[in-house]
């Protein structure tokens, strides 16, 4: 051991995989290695999102990390053993840390190493190293968490962190000569918040870490969003979530497929205004509702969602401009008015209600459902809420699943939907919540075929107060579709108010015509439009 009194660590290059060339090498032939009053070295930080052109090539790059035996490859598992009387001493620390209502992080880095279940390095600036990393580790938990040590989660991360630093971290450190080399972590794929954490412990001491997604998930934002410890690099292109190649892939792409490839990439990026169907199916759509003009609204709603003012695409989230208006009365101009709506009602994409209600009220109590899906700031975690028992779309689509889950969490927390008397905002939460994890069929059958660049499905409600009155429950369906980005369009002929005992005015845009018209029927399209129609699609 040198006489070096700390350990100083600095990041590797990770863009273009620049870190393919460190990752091999040892400390001492890395660009920066110093050996004096301080150990110096270079380690590598990354996360690695999306997959290169030549999907096969990506995962053979994968694979070929799963050959070296230097590699510790992890996915989703950990060794989950734990001896009786290590797990007794950390619940014996959670119990006071619970009693005082949250110890500092001194004392608890204090009682675990009084407790001996922090291991122990022979080299005593690695020993005290590990220790300051762990600190650094519970300094993060605690100021990312509103309710620090005593919020809920802190009991499954303390007692993760503790086995697996035991099961692995140990182990490693063992196998390595701190001087010459660092272990080398990989991990491929989702992560739960413990082993977040674990993988922010591993980079903080020093190990080599690189985190794979090959669907650009960045997970690890939630804990790095600056990127002060871990870079980010994004391949160009992205495949769905798939497991680990343990095996060596077999499929070899030929250069005319990855030719073509690139030519996609070239002509459907998100700022390139040409796109693909289905381009966008693992996006998650925004609505931006636009303020028109009533003879606007017919211009508008035959565009597709691209051509729309305002459409904008990243890597993750589509704004999708949309409609959201009401139709007071009727148009003296009868023929134009009939024509207007039977051209919307005609497309393939537009559900048509003519009988109200049109959803099922949820009576049942959902605050505890609810209560599962939160994180630790009260806010809806789409991914959380997916697993909940509450979740009844696993049948759709993995990217229609999270747009869905991504628009319940934005409703429910600002909710739109007016209160009822003596009703708190975390009731209308609650009952937003509840509603929107209910759809009706047809409905989920509408945000299915949402392609977010292309025709925007509509929903069109023909309320003449004779054939029902629209419910509370239905105003909170339409809030859920609004805020995913579908075009809605309410006539009331009579020039009744009914959505506006539930939404408030400014949400929607309100067009009054030139008549009131009380029991006016729908008129169903003629034979003759009918036969023309079916003809064109």
């Amino acid at each position: 051991m040198g006489d070096y009194q700390s350990i100083t660590i600095h990041r590797g290059p990770i863009k273009e995989d620049r870190w393919k060339d460190v990752l091999h090498h040892q400390l001492p032939e890395r660009d920066v290695y110093e050996k004096g009053h301080t150990l110096e070295f270079t380690a590598l930080s990354g996360r690695i999102l999306g997959t290169s052109y030549d999907e096969t090539e990506y995962f053979m790059m994968l694979h070929e990390l799963y050959k070296r035996d230097s590699v510790h490859i992890l996915n989703e598992e950990l060794n989950k053993r734990i001896a009786p009387e290590t797990f007794q001493a950390v619940q014996k620390i959670l119990m006071i840390n619970q009693e005082e209502k949250g110890l500092s992080t001194n004392r608890f880095v204090a009682f675990l190493d009084g407790e001996q279940l922090t291991p122990k390095h022979p080299n005593p600036v690695m020993n005290k190293h590990i220790r300051l990393s762990l600190m650094k580790v519970l300094d993060k938990f605690n100021s990312s968490h509103e309710k620090g040590f005593t919020d809920s989660q802190f009991r499954r991360v303390l007692v993760d962190l503790v086995k697996w630093s035991w099961n692995h971290l140990d182990v490693w450190l063992q196998e390595v000569n701190i001087e010459e080399e660092m272990p080398h972590v990989i991990w491929y794929g989702e992560a739960s918040p413990s082993q977040l954490y674990f993988l922010y412990y591993l980079m903080l001491i020093g190990c080599d870490v690189l985190i794979f997604h090959p669907e650009a998930k960045d997970q690890f934002a939630e804990l790095d969003g600056k990127e002060e410890i871990s870079k980010t690099y994004k391949y160009p292109a992205r495949t769905e979530l798939q497991p680990f190649p343990t095996e060596e892939p077999k499929r070899q792409s030929t250069v005319a497929y990855r030719s073509s490839q690139e030519m996609d990439h070239v002509l459907h990026h998100e700022g390139s205004s040409l796109y693909k169907p289905w381009q966008f199916r693992n996006h998650i759509p925004k609505s931006v509702t636009l303020k028109t003009t009533y003879d606007e609204l017919f211009l508008i709603a035959k565009e597709k969602a691209f051509i729309r003012p305002n459409f904008e695409v990243d890597k993750q989230m589509v704004q999708v401009p949309n409609l959201f208006a009401k139709v007071m009365g009727v148009s003296t101009n009868s023929k134009e008015y009939w024509d207007r709506i039977q051209t919307l009602t005609d497309l393939k994409e537009t559900e048509l209600v003519k009988k109200f209600p049109f959803t099922d009220e949820v009576n049942a109590n959902y605050q505890f459902h609810y209560q599962d899906a939160v994180n630790e700031k009260g806010i809806i975690e789409p991914d959380q809420l997916m697993n909940t028992n509450v979740w009844r779309y696993q049948h759709l689509p993995s990217g229609t699943q999270r747009a869905m889950a991504a628009a319940i969490s934005r409703i429910c927390e600002k909710p739109k939907l007016l209160p009822k008397a003596n009703e708190s905002v975390q009731d209308v939460r609650h009952y937003l919540f509840a509603q929107a994890t209910n759809l009706p069929p047809a409905i989920q059958h509408l945000v299915q075929t949402f392609d977010y660049s292309q025709t925007v499905p509509k929903l069109i409600l023909y309320n003449t107060e004779m054939n029902g009155t629209l419910a509370r429950s239905d105003a909170a369906v339409l809030l859920f579709l609004n805020e995913i980005g579908l075009d809605l369009l309410i006539y009331n002929p009579p020039g009744h108010n009914c959505i506006e005992q539930f939404i408030e005015k400014k949400e929607f845009d309100t067009h009054w015509l030139e008549e009131m018209s009380f029991g006016q029927e729908f008129k169903e399209p003629t034979f003759m439009r009918k036969f023309i129609n079916s003809i064109i699609k």
